[in-house]
Protein backbone atom coordinates (compact mmCIF):
# COMPACT_ATOMS: atom_id res chain seq x y z
CA UNK A 1 0.00 0.00 0.00
CA UNK A 2 1.23 3.13 -0.88
CA UNK A 3 1.47 5.91 1.85
CA UNK A 4 -1.25 7.90 -0.06
CA UNK A 5 -3.52 5.60 0.32
CA UNK A 6 -3.26 6.45 4.33
CA UNK A 7 -6.33 8.24 5.79
CA UNK A 8 -3.76 10.29 7.88
CA UNK A 9 -1.97 11.32 5.05
CA UNK A 10 -4.86 12.16 3.22
CA UNK A 11 -6.29 14.20 5.86
CA UNK A 12 -3.08 15.90 6.75
CA UNK A 13 -3.35 17.21 2.89
CA UNK A 14 -6.34 18.56 3.28
CA UNK A 15 -5.22 20.26 6.21
CA UNK A 16 -2.27 21.70 4.64
CA UNK A 17 -4.07 23.08 1.39
CA UNK A 18 -6.78 24.32 4.04
CA UNK A 19 -3.88 26.39 5.53
CA UNK A 20 -2.55 27.69 2.22
CA UNK A 21 -5.89 29.11 1.65
CA UNK A 22 -6.61 30.63 5.27
CA UNK A 23 -3.08 32.15 5.35
CA UNK A 24 -3.78 34.01 1.34
CA UNK A 25 -5.77 36.34 3.42
CA UNK A 26 -3.11 37.41 5.98
CA UNK A 27 -1.16 40.86 5.91
CA UNK A 28 1.45 40.76 3.42
CA UNK A 29 4.07 41.99 6.24
CA UNK A 30 3.13 38.55 7.75
CA UNK A 31 5.00 36.33 4.82
CA UNK A 32 7.76 35.50 6.33
CA UNK A 33 6.67 35.73 9.80
CA UNK A 34 3.26 33.08 10.76
CA UNK A 35 2.34 33.07 7.85
CA UNK A 36 5.61 31.01 6.78
CA UNK A 37 5.63 29.13 10.20
CA UNK A 38 2.02 28.20 9.91
CA UNK A 39 2.47 26.85 6.32
CA UNK A 40 5.83 24.88 7.46
CA UNK A 41 4.24 23.25 10.21
CA UNK A 42 1.27 22.53 7.85
CA UNK A 43 3.74 20.50 4.97
CA UNK A 44 5.57 18.83 7.70
CA UNK A 45 2.71 16.73 8.82
CA UNK A 46 1.60 14.91 5.25
CA UNK A 47 5.43 14.54 5.10
CA UNK A 48 6.59 13.52 7.83
CA UNK A 49 3.76 10.65 7.84
CA UNK A 50 5.69 9.65 3.74
CA UNK A 51 9.10 10.12 5.40
CA UNK A 52 8.12 7.61 7.79
CA UNK A 53 5.96 4.90 5.30
CA UNK A 54 9.44 5.33 3.51
CA UNK A 55 11.87 4.05 6.82
CA UNK A 56 12.28 0.27 6.80
CA UNK A 57 11.63 -0.34 10.36
CA UNK A 58 8.17 0.05 12.38
CA UNK A 59 10.64 1.87 15.04
CA UNK A 60 11.53 5.10 12.54
CA UNK A 61 7.92 4.85 11.17
CA UNK A 62 6.83 5.39 14.87
CA UNK A 63 9.38 8.05 15.04
CA UNK A 64 8.29 10.47 11.99
CA UNK A 65 4.54 9.92 12.88
CA UNK A 66 5.77 11.40 16.39
CA UNK A 67 7.36 14.33 14.12
CA UNK A 68 3.65 14.58 11.97
CA UNK A 69 1.80 15.04 15.46
CA UNK A 70 4.39 17.75 17.32
CA UNK A 71 4.16 19.21 13.80
CA UNK A 72 0.17 19.29 14.04
CA UNK A 73 0.16 20.29 17.38
CA UNK A 74 2.47 23.37 16.11
CA UNK A 75 0.40 24.19 13.84
CA UNK A 76 -2.61 24.48 16.10
CA UNK A 77 -0.77 26.48 18.51
CA UNK A 78 -0.25 29.13 16.04
CA UNK A 79 -3.53 28.81 14.36
CA UNK A 80 -4.65 29.87 18.03
CA UNK A 81 -2.12 33.02 17.91
CA UNK A 82 -3.50 33.69 14.46
CA UNK A 83 -6.80 33.66 15.76
CA UNK A 84 -5.88 35.97 18.85
CA UNK A 85 -4.18 38.53 16.66
CA UNK A 86 -7.41 38.86 14.73
CA UNK A 87 -6.36 37.02 11.70
CA UNK A 88 -8.51 34.61 11.61
CA UNK A 89 -12.10 33.87 13.08
CA UNK A 90 -12.39 31.09 15.84
CA UNK A 91 -13.38 28.05 13.58
CA UNK A 92 -11.00 28.21 10.84
CA UNK A 93 -9.60 24.84 10.45
CA UNK A 94 -10.48 23.85 13.67
CA UNK A 95 -12.68 20.34 11.60
CA UNK A 96 -9.37 20.26 9.82
CA UNK A 97 -7.41 19.79 12.83
CA UNK A 98 -9.15 17.75 14.66
CA UNK A 99 -10.07 15.53 11.81
CA UNK A 100 -6.22 14.99 11.24
CA UNK A 101 -5.61 14.53 14.96
CA UNK A 102 -7.86 11.91 15.03
CA UNK A 103 -7.10 10.03 11.40
CA UNK A 104 -2.70 10.51 12.93
CA UNK A 105 -3.52 9.14 16.57
CA UNK A 106 -5.19 6.29 14.95
CA UNK A 107 -2.74 5.42 12.41
CA UNK A 108 0.33 5.51 15.24
CA UNK A 109 -1.76 2.97 17.63
CA UNK A 110 -1.78 0.95 14.81
CA UNK A 111 2.06 1.46 14.17
CA UNK A 112 3.00 0.65 17.72
CA UNK A 113 1.25 -2.21 17.96
CA UNK A 114 3.43 -3.69 15.21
Amino acid sequence: MSYKELLAWQSAMDLCEATYRTTDSFPRREIFGLTAQLRKSAVSIPSNIAEGEGRLTWGERRQFLSHARGSLFELETQIIIAQRVGYLDANSVAAEIEDARRKLDGYIVYVKKR
